[in-house]
């Protein structure tokens, strides 16, 4: 087993890998920037070192700087969590050429499934069905206009070396493809350094099936089920699932062989993910990518599975053989995450920043919050919105979405505009109980999720200035000696429901 592991990422997953690496008795190394440097995975590390300023570009995204700060202090080993470098196959080189393991696949495999045209050749080549799809140079020529009418309009224009949603278009067209793809080129180029596309057949209504994989450097491949994460704003999630609800046992069994097959055929090692997108009218699906890393909705995995998936990560990254059989694999109940970020829906979801007055997250039976914040940090302009996960596992998915909402209520969040009303919104509407959506759904009923509730919003007004005016005495208290009070605390103060 590696004794020391440095997380070359933040906030909450920086967070989860720290407290994997201590369940297994490893030792963890923080790295921070100026903006992070309170928050909660610094303190719970063995050891945290600084690492530069706020902005990503000065600290997170330092590769020799990491890898230096990795020898310095003696870790074998660094996780890159998810986002920043997690995706870079030159960071995986750095490290490899520094001796370093990284928590990942090696540097080849990045590179070779990083890039989303290299991926459908290796999905072709395992024989999974892809998209139809045609390369782009970056400029609507001749050639490229041709192949995109043989396979029909309207597409969607991607960037070939990366994903979130940055770069992506829907063309219905020609006239509207030749405009979009000099600008979905440039981009590209801004977000991930290269302005290759691909453009692919545009599905109506699919669903975005994603299937869990975990490989070790003995050649065996294991999946651990599929996640449903049809529910996204912009290309980016907002709710994840599992087991799925649009998928039949039979047609379970087949996406995750193929998904096996993918990682088989590119020698893949450690976790990842194969993307699919699935047309539920003629029950078919088509490949899409493979993300290679973990995932923000691992944990709903985890508790459907039972199975430590950042355990499994350090093991296989140790060298160690996976012990488990694919038919010791298990779906037990249903699981549902929700991504809590510090945005405001009813502003169309303006990044809200400032001062974590209170930060008081539901508890419970079926009931994990994966937070990187606490009462009394700051949310900062330099990193992306998300500051907690909500992952419920109850009996089976109407039991898990009645206690989403009732987390939901729960969730105190009190200095920062946060989603929780929208995904109270998206759990009592009738599709998404009835599990009838796809991947467009949200964008067509965005109006609906982000009605405000007036009585409520007033309720929810007074409970705060109630709360702020306890605060005030509790301190009045504390500074005359009558109670023993921590500011940085609202554990002794009445929960807002």
């Amino acid at each position: 087993m590696l004794k020391k592991v440095l997380i070359a990422n933040r906030g909450e997953i920086a967070l989860r890998v720290v407290r994997a690496c201590r369940k297994l008795g490893v030792q963890s190394v923080a790295v921070f920037s100026d903006a992070d440097s309170h928050l909660p995975f610094v303190q719970e590390a063995d050891e945290a070192h600084y690492l530069g300023p706020s902005p990503a570009a000065d600290s997170y995204l330092k590769i020799q700087r990491l890898v230096d700060l990795a020898k310095e202090y003696e870790a074998e080993a660094i996780h890159p969590g998810y986002g920043f470098l997690a995706e870079n196959p030159l960071f995986a080189q750095a490290c490899e050429a520094g001796g370093i393991e990284f928590i990942g696949p090696d540097s080849g495999a990045i590179d070779r499934l990083g890039d989303k045209r290299h991926a459908k050749g290796v999905a072709e080549e395992a024989g999974v069905p892809v998209t139809p799809w045609v390369k782009c140079a970056g400029e609507a020529d001749a050639e490229t206009i041709s192949a995109v009418e043989s396979i029909g309009l309207p597409v969607m224009i991607k960037p070939a070396a990366g994903g979130g949603g940055k770069g992506m278009h829907r063309a219905d067209t020609i006239e509207e493809l030749k405009t979009l793809i000099p600008k979905a080129a440039r981009e590209a180029k801004a977000s991930f350094g290269d302005d290759a596309l691909l453009v692919e057949k545009f599905l109506p209504k699919p669903r975005h099936i994603e299937v869990q994989i975990v490989a070790d450097k003995h050649g065996n491949v294991l999946h651990f089920f599929e996640r449903e994460c049809s529910l996204q704003r912009r290309h980016q999630k907002l709710m994840e699932e599992t087991p799925s609800p649009s998928l039949s046992p039979e047609q379970r069994a087949k996406i995750c062989d193929d998904a096996v097959k993918i990682a088989r055929t590119a020698n893949y090692v450690n976790a990842g993910t194969c993307e699919f997108l699935y047309d539920e009218e003629d029950a078919s699906w088509y490949f899409c990518e493979v993300n290679t890393r973990l995932q923000v909705e691992h944990p709903v995995t985890e508790e459907v599975t039972g199975y430590d998936l950042v355990e499994l990560q350090l093991r296989v990254a140790s060298g160690e053989k996976l012990e488990i059989k694919q038919s010791d694999i298990k779906q037990t109940g249903h699981a549902i995450e929700l991504r809590i970020n510090s945005e405001d829906p009813f502003a169309n979801f303006m990044p809200s920043l400032g001062y974590i007055e209170a930060f008081s997250p539901p508890e419970g039976e079926g009931i994990r919050v994966d937070a990187g914040y606490h009462t009394g940090d700051s949310v900062t302009q330099f990193y992306d919105s998300l500051i907690a996960k909500l992952i419920v596992h109850d009996k089976d998915r109407r039991a898990a979405i009645e206690l989403a909402k009732q987390a939901l209520r729960e969730f105190m969040v009190v200095g920062v505009a946060t989603t929780i009303p929208l995904h109270l919104n998206l759990m009592e509407h009738p599709d998404v109980v009835k599990g009838a959506f796809d991947i467009h759904w949200v964008e067509k009923h965005l109006s609906e999720l982000t009605k405000r509730d007036r009585a409520g919003d007033a309720a929810v007004m007074a409970a705060l200035m109630e709360y702020r005016r306890l605060l005030k005495v509790r301190s009045a208290q504390s500074k005359a000696g009558e109670v023993a009070f921590d500011p940085w605390s609202a554990s002794s103060l009445p929960r807002l429901r």
